[in-house]
């Protein structure tokens, strides 16, 4: 993991209350979730561009 940053910020407690409650998250959950969001998005632009040359069963061999 990184480096941490202390941040702080002022959010309308109804907003940060409705967020929590729909997401069941606290802060640093939710913006690690937005990064994987982020980071799935972008893997799903390679999608078709990337060429494999094991199947997906020699793969799960190979973790073995």
């Amino acid at each position: 993991m990184g480096e941490m940053k202390k941040i702080t910020v002022e959010v309308l407690e109804g907003v940060f209350k409705s967020a929590q409650d729909y997401t069941g998250e606290d802060v640093r959950a939710a913006l690690r979730k937005l990064a994987s969001i982020q980071a799935q998005h972008e893997a799903r632009k390679l999608r078709g561009k990337a060429k494999f040359s094991m199947t997906s069963q020699e793969m799960k061999y190979d973790r073995e």
